[in-house]
């Protein structure tokens, strides 16, 4: 499971249009994106309610406190929003002791109300667990002990007896619709494969459920069952966090195949980088890098799987190799190529785009001092390791090259003793 944030702006329109399928019940959910790119005229044609009733803007960047940090605006006319997002758009703020510029705002219609409702729905290992209260709003934190919470295991339903320890204090003239409402949204958290759903408020217009704020996180392996179910949904970076040029163009192509291609630039000027096969190897070689007491000279998060093919490895590698060895300033640095043992992956084939990238890049690898470090194991794996020290031969790139008789953890300690040792 992958938890992947969304805008409150996908979260909204994914629960607006399955709680009706899944629950029949039709809530009254309006919203409007706004960026740079926004024409506020043709918006306001787009959808006329934002000239027929007063409205609430706030930022839509992955961040909470929104109320308390003064970055939402009630009671305003479509001027007033405009006015409000035209100071702020691009304007870096601070959140929770991260900086970064407000590039995307939710615009919704102002909801005057009395009754404010908390739900939050999030998975867990073995089922999920739901907590409601009826003290809501932006003090939540500070009513935490009226919240109450149960546990539901994986793959049974929110009944009316579990549901029932939730709502038991509630006025008897809401306790049904607020029940039905809980068991839809369960129902929506599941089908959607959400892994996080939370209102906080949520409140009641003339009897019926209104969410007025909610965040939303998606099991993002399960895009593959619920594209046409999640429409045109993004996934942003974590807030105040940019691509590089490089992240940008493996992020790219891990778009257009059914490979798995990431990169995630750590420390630019770092002195040990990694290309590893398989989302865990990937994990135990960074952990060891740290754990050895060098993370601060971990250059990158690397992870190809998924049996890509030769162009696809070629291009990944020449953007890795460019990341390695950019700046030259004397000090040695060291590329750890490992994975694990590989099941059915052709580890020579998927050698061929590494060694070509390799050989493409020997002088840039000269230039900055890189000595480079081979593990892996599985099908056809004599070859690629032979065709490895033939590449070593050939170019006089420094190549050391180990089967599965070495451990994973065992080259990043050579690496390091590289990297450290005087020359």
């Amino acid at each position: 499971m992958a938890r992947k944030k969304i805008r409150e702006y996908n979260s909204k329109r994914i629960f607006r249009e399955h709680l009706k399928r899944l629950a029949g019940i039709e809530v009254d959910i309006k919203a409007a994106q706004v960026t740079k790119s926004t024409d506020f005229n043709k918006l306001a044609d787009e959808e006329p309610w934002l000239n027929s009733t007063r409205l609430v803007v706030k930022p839509d960047m992955l961040f909470g406190k929104r109320g308390k940090s003064g970055l939402v605006a009630l009671n305003l006319d479509l001027a007033g929003v405009e006015s409000f997002v035209k100071e702020r758009l691009g304007k870096e703020v601070e959140m929770s002791g991260t900086k970064g510029p407000i590039t995307t705002f939710i615009v919704e219609p102002f909801v005057p109300h009395s009754d404010e409702y908390y739900l939050s729905i999030v998975s867990d290992r073995l089922g999920a667990n739901v907590s409601f209260s009826e003290c809501g709003g932006i003090d939540i934190e500070e009513n935490w002990d009226k919240v109450k919470s149960i546990f539901i295991p994986t793959e049974q339903t929110l009944t009316p007896e579990l549901c029932a320890p939730l709502i038991a204090t509630l006025r008897l003239e809401v306790r049904q619709t607020i029940e039905a409402f809980l068991r839809g949204s369960f129902a929506v958290f599941q089908d959607l494969d959400f892994t996080l759903l939370e209102m906080n408020p949520f409140t009641l217009v003339n009897n019926v459920p209104c969410p007025l704020d909610m965040r939303g996180e998606l099991d993002d392996t399960a895009l593959f069952k619920n594209f046409q179910k999640w429409g045109d949904v993004e996934f942003p970076l974590p807030f105040g966090r940019t691509m590089t040029p490089a992240e940008e163009s493996i992020h790219r192509m891990d778009e257009k195949t059914g490979a798995s291609l990431k990169l995630t630039i750590l420390n630019p000027k770092g002195r040990i980088w990694t290309m590893v096969a398989g989302g865990g190897a990937s994990v135990i070689y960074a952990d060891t890098v740290g754990d050895l007491g060098y993370a601060q000279e971990l250059g990158n998060y690397a992870e190809y799987s998924g049996a890509p093919n030769e162009e696809e490895t070629l291009q990944y590698a020449r953007a890795l190799i460019d990341c390695a060895t950019a700046n030259p300033d004397g000090r040695k640095r060291a590329l750890v190529v490992g994975g694990g043992i590989a099941n059915f992956t052709d580890v020579a084939a998927t050698f061929n785009g590494i060694i070509r990238a390799m050989r493409e890049k020997q002088s840039d690898l000269k230039a900055a001092r890189v000595n480079i470090y081979v593990r892996r194991g599985g099908p056809n794996y004599l070859k690629g390791l032979a065709n490895m020290r033939a590449l070593s031969e050939e170019t006089g790139v420094p190549i050391e090259v180990y089967g599965p008789e070495a451990s994973m953890t065992g080259i990043c300690k050579e690496a390091i003793d590289y990297i450290s040792a005087k020359d």
